[in-house]
């Protein structure tokens, strides 16, 4: 296998998202019902000898030594792969919107390598070496919606009904580490049970972070207030800045009427059943 292009990278929402603890290690604790959307990033794949990694942005520029190739050359290094790969990203997803772009970047370039270069890793294994890259990784290697805890490294699949939902991203965008360190944030959140939640799964808990980001970017509190005028009870996911409510079909006029202001990015979006790379790992849902 030479190529593979046309490969999704999917954003996500977490749905609520509660800190339970911090660490000895200064990591914090979280828990977390995290969708997939079908908010997308598209990257293409070469395979190429020699072992050279490189990476050619076709929409926005991303950092010079983004997660996509920390992820191939955490990959490489795991593996021992002499492989190369030319990566070309059409970045979609915003970046500091708390839908996790990057991590979903990484994970689909470790999914489509481990497929290019012929490893054989199994999704495990990726998840392994996802979670020194980042939190969220591990989530988009899963394989589907998923109850997430620790410090996004258990995971358990979680069923989902089929829903619509409205994003918000403000110009400005936000910081993770920002949010983690400031000492306002609520770091001792009474953990929550699967079935409390599936009762009522888009409107259950409450994103822990929101308070903390509302103060740092007032722009979240704007966006929540802007669903608000349509009947829309929104909410911050991840570390924000972007904000979102559920779209109950009875609410379907009003979401598809709002209009953000100039700056402003404004999406509907669906839910995913499952991952769209779902199967390209052994072990994989």
């Amino acid at each position: 296998m030479r190529a593979l292009y046309d490969v999704p990278a999917p954003a996500k929402l977490n749905l609520f998202l509660h800190v339970t603890g911090r660490r000895a290690d200064g990591y914090h604790t979280l828990q977390s019902a995290l969708a997939l959307i079908d908010w997308c990033d598209t990257l293409h794949f070469e395979r190429r000898s020699g072992g050279a990694l490189t990476r050619e942005d076709l929409a926005h520029a991303l950092p010079p030594d983004d997660l996509i190739l920390r992820a191939a050359r955490a990959l490489k290094a795991a593996s021992g792969s002499t492989d190369g790969a030319h990566i070309a990203v059409y970045k979609r997803i915003p970046a500091q919107a708390g839908l996790g772009g990057g991590s979903s970047d990484a994970a689909s370039t470790l999914l489509a390598l481990n497929r290019l270069w012929g490893l054989g890793l199994a999704r495990a294994e990726l998840a392994r070496i996802g979670l020194t890259l980042g939190a969220d990784v591990p989530f988009f290697l899963h394989g589907g919606p998923g109850w997430v805890e620790g410090i996004g490294e258990q995971i358990r699949p979680l069923a989902l009904p089929a829903a619509r939902f409205v994003v918000l991203k403000p110009p400005q965008g936000l910081a993770t580490a920002a949010i983690f360190g400031d000492p306002a944030l609520q770091r001792a959140s009474e953990p929550a049970i699967i079935t409390g939640f599936a009762a009522y799964p888009f409107g259950f808990g409450r994103n822990d972070l929101q308070p903390v980001a509302q103060r740092l970017c007032p722009q979240v509190a704007k966006g929540v207030a802007l669903l608000a005028r349509h009947v829309l009870s929104g909410r911050m996911t991840g570390s924000g800045s972007a904000v979102f409510a559920h779209v109950p079909d009875a609410l379907a006029a009003q979401a598809a009427s709002v209009q953000a202001p100039p700056g402003w990015q404004v999406r509907l979006c669906g839910s995913l059943d499952v991952h769209p790379l779902g199967g390209w790992a052994a072990g994989s849902d």
